[in-house]
């Protein structure tokens, strides 16, 4: 039976790493999906070739982006469902070094687009059967590393708003959920990753001593998502194969 049937996505930052394993779970689960990321980005080969994956090129942080968004996602499949806030940008610099720039686009794409596009997202949200939003922060939402002031910040903002979306929304049927990843193998780390002594400390400090995969991160969201998650809202779910265990 797929968890998803007839039901209709929106995924952003889907052009690789979480976001683009989302999208092929979501339509391999019977969603057709809207696929989301920026215009320079190159989405996988096999999205044109899926029935039920639509790739739409746009930066999330853009005027009026959100609004393009979910108004692309209604005309297309005439329903939304599921909002999957993913796409993210991270730097990394000492707070004093950060400059406005910096702070400004990080917040922008990670905490202002998300809530923008949740804020679109609520009316047809309203006429779902089961409407959920699940938006990827971090386990940096509640820790902190050198040189992650802007990352960190970004990520707590989206623990907030996505609480007190839970609270107003519960009474429509709406779940609002937010996923914590540990040390996760995508775009944005792999550079990090390919150097073999950095991806063997961090996959060390894990209790199952590896490295995330999309995959992982992709079935929690799957799970939020769908029927199963139904009754957990305004949850922060951890999966970070035990990274955060000690003190």
């Amino acid at each position: 039976m797929m968890r998803l049937a007839d039901r209709a996505a929106i995924v952003t930052g889907a052009a690789s790493g979480i976001g683009a394993a989302t999208a092929h779970l979501f339509a391999r689960q019977g969603a057709t999906v809207l696929a989301v990321d920026r215009p320079e980005a190159t989405f996988p080969d096999d999205f044109e070739a899926a029935d039920r994956i639509v790739p739409l090129a746009q930066d999330v942080a853009a005027d009026g982006a959100a609004d393009r968004i979910v108004t692309a996602a209604t005309d297309r499949f005439g329903r939304l469902d599921i909002l999957v806030n993913n796409a993210g940008v991270a730097v990394n610099a000492l707070a004093e070094a950060t400059t406005p720039e910096q702070w400004d686009r990080t917040l922008a794409v990670n905490a202002t687009a998300a809530f923008r596009l949740a804020q679109a997202a609520i009316p047809a949200l309203k006429q779902a059967p089961a409407g959920r939003i699940v938006t990827v922060a971090s386990v940096a939402a509640r820790l902190a590393d050198y040189g992650l002031a802007a990352y960190c910040a970004s990520k707590a903002a989206v623990a907030g708003f996505t609480r007190t979306l839970a609270l107003e929304l519960g009474k429509y049927g709406i779940t609002a959920n937010y996923v914590e990843p540990g040390s996760i193998v995508t775009g944005m780390t792999q550079a990090s990753f390919q150097d073999a002594d950095i991806a063997a400390v961090w996959a060390k400090k894990a209790a199952l001593r590896r490295l995330g995969q999309p995959e992982d991160i992709a079935r929690a969201i799957l799970f939020l998502a769908s029927d199963d998650g139904g009754f957990v809202t305004g949850h922060g779910l951890v999966v970070d194969g035990g990274l955060t265990l000690r003190m």
